[in-house]
Order: C-alpha cells, then sequence, then structure tokens
C-alpha cells in the first residue's frame, strides 16, 4: 500500500511494529512454556526411574532409557537429564547381569547380559561398567566350560575357556582347566603347554598348595603315559615320556620305571642308578622295595657284578618278585 502522508505513514508503520512484537511475545512465551512442560515431562520419567533404582532393575533401565529418547526430543534444556540418566544406565546393566548370576540362571544367559551391560558401558565410555561387565562375563565364560567339560563336550569346552582368557589372559582356572581337557583328550603337547603356562601364573610361598596339585598331576599323566610305551616295548618314547615327568618332581615309582626302561635298554649303569634312587624314596616294607632290588639286580647283572647281583635278588624275594627272583639267583649260582 502506497502511502502519500509522511505522518500517517509512520503511524502506521508504528502500529505494524506493534503487533509484530506482540506477536513474536506471544510465540516466544508459547515455545517457552512448551519447552518448560517437556522438560517436566523427562523430569517426571527421570523421578520415575529413580524410584524403580532399588526394587525393579529392569524397570529403572526402561525408565532411564526413555530419559535418554526424550532429552534428545526436547534438546538443550534436558541435556543434563540425559547426562544424569547416561551415567546410571551401565551401572544397572551390570547390575542385572549380576542378578543373573547369582540366580544361577544359564551360562548363555549371563554372557548375553554381560555383554549387553559392556556395550552400554562402552556406549557412554563408563570404564567402572567395562571393567564390571568384563569380571561377570569372565564367571559366566567359566561357568559354561566348567558345565561342558562335565558333559565331556571337550571341544566346545575349550572354545569358552579360549573366549574367557581373551578378556582375563591371567585366569589361571581356566588355563587349568583346559589342561584338564587335553589330559582327557590325551593331548600330551597341548596339556604340557597348559599345565607349564599355568606353574607359571603361580607364585611360590603363596600357591604351594596348586603348585604341587598341578605338578603331581603332570608327573602321574606323563608317569603313566611313559609306562604304557615301555609296556609296548617303545623304550624311546618311554624315556622321553618319563623326563616330561621328571620336571614335576620326585617320585619313586618314575624311578622304577626308568630303571626298567634303562636295563631293557643295556644301559645298566643308568639302570642301577634310578633303582638306587627309588630305594631311597621307597620307606615301605621288604616287599615294598623288593621291585627296585630286583631292577638293581637286573643292573648289576648286566655289569657282570655277580655277588652284587645275587644280593639284591634275595632282597628282591617277595611278592611278585618273588619267583623271577628265585629264578635268576638260580641262573646266577647264587650262595
Amino acid at each position: 500500500m502506497k502511502c502519500n502522508n509522511l505522518i500517517i505513514c509512520q503511524q502506521i508503520n508504528k502500529n505494524v511494529m506493534k503487533k509484530l512484537t506482540g506477536f513474536l511475545l506471544a510465540v516466544f512465551m508459547a515455545f517457552s512454556i512448551a519447552s518448560g512442560q517437556e522438560r517436566n515431562d523427562v523430569i517426571k520419567v527421570y523421578n520415575e526411574g529413580a524410584k524403580l533404582l532399588q526394587t525393579d532393575v529392569q524397570g529403572a533401565i526402561t525408565a532411564f532409557e526413555n530419559v535418554v529418547t526424550l532429552s534428545e526430543q526436547v534438546g538443550e534444556s534436558a541435556n543434563d537429564l540425559k547426562s544424569k540418566a547416561t551415567q546410571v544406565l551401565p551401572g544397572l546393566y551390570v547390575r542385572l547381569a549380576n542378578n543373573a548370576m547369582k540366580e544361577n540362571k544359564s551360562a548363555a544367559e549371563i554372557i548375553k547380559a554381560a555383554k549387553l551391560a559392556s556395550d552400554v558401558s562402552e556406549k557412554y565410555d563408563n570404564e567402572t561398567g567395562k571393567n564390571n561387565a568384563s569380571i561377570i562375563l569372565v564367571q559366566g565364560y567359566n561357568k559354561m566350560g566348567t558345565e561342558l567339560f562335565t558333559d565331556k563336550d571337550y571341544d566346545n569346552a575349550l572354545l569358552a575357556f579360549d573366549s574367557l582368557l581373551v578378556i582375563n589372559p591371567d585366569y589361571s582356572n581356566a588355563i587349568f582347566n583346559k589342561a584338564l581337557i587335553y589330559r582327557a583328550q590325551n593331548n600330551n603337547a597341548a596339556f604340557e603347554e597348559s599345565i607349564d603356562l599355568f606353574l607359571g601364573k603361580l607364585e611360590a610361598g603363596k600357591d604351594d598348595q596348586a603348585i604341587k596339585q598341578a605338578s603331581t598331576l603332570a608327573l602321574e599323566y606323563f608317569r603313566a603315559a611313559g609306562s604304557q610305551a615301555n609296556q609296548a616295548d617303545n623304550t624311546e618314547e618311554a624315556l622321553e615320556l618319563l623326563n616330561k615327568a621328571a620336571k614335576y618332581g620326585e617320585d619313586k615309582d618314575l624311578y622304577y620305571y626308568f630303571a626298567d626302561v634303562y636295563n631293557k635298554k643295556k644301559s645298566f649303569d643308568s639302570g642301577i642308578e634310578y633303582a638306587q634312587k627309588g630305594l631311597a624314596l621307597e620307606t615301605g616294607d621288604a616287599e615294598a622295595k623288593a621291585k627296585f632290588y630286583f631292577q638293581l639286580g637286573l643292573g648289576q647283572e648286566g655289569k657282570g657284578q655277580t655277588a652284587e647281583a645275587c644280593a639284591s635278588f634275595k632282597n628282591a624275594l617277595f611278592g611278585p618278585f618273588a619267583e623271577p627272583s628265585k629264578a635268576k639267583r638260580t641262573n646266577l649260582k647264587c650262595q
């Protein structure tokens, strides 16, 4: 509209500006009221979550997840509420995973809950949540591996323990359990590697009982394997296995098998040496010592030490060694 009168035009412009200012003020007030109302809605949901913290973990999680969603819709005015919710959520997911463990739920459920807690903690950069979720995840994999081992599902048990060790390489129980699995599978190399790794994690003076248990397990395993190889007349394999057993300590029966193998190989000096070592450890009666005297006699006979052999075979005239010792004394024309 064209205005020819300057005074009238000025008055019209003033009226327009007043109306426009009033309109903008009304819009701003309406926006402010709406924003305030939306923030109040977020506060209401936040308070609902806070009430459920001690009584309903899943309910609290749902409420605080809604706080995050609503805060993002509202915008800057609700950022403080979003921040508070994201600080609370990782701990709630950890509690959910921990409850699954306390309630003795399946290993798969515990692992699933712990992984979710870890993901949420990662999302909101919560180190405490990540650490606690990892602890529960380790327990879940340990439970799974142990149950699978009991069911003789060895391959999947190994996978579970390996998953655990990716998270915590120093979790010695998982390493020991792997050794038990390899023992059950007669996997000599893997058993030796695992048991040595386990022993390497232990500290003398602090873990003496565990060290003794693991060392005894390994010694008996390789001693038995060496004995079987010896019975099959595989003397080289027997010596290799018996030497593996010897890494884990002294043992009278181990020395008996050494003496037997060396005498079979006509390594009589070594046969005598190990028979004497076995006798030094044997504290039982004459029958218990008979097998060592018999091996001692074989070594002495092989070296042409007839008088000494006769004496040893005399000391071996007990139990299952009585007849063969008697025959040896007859052949040697012992007095």
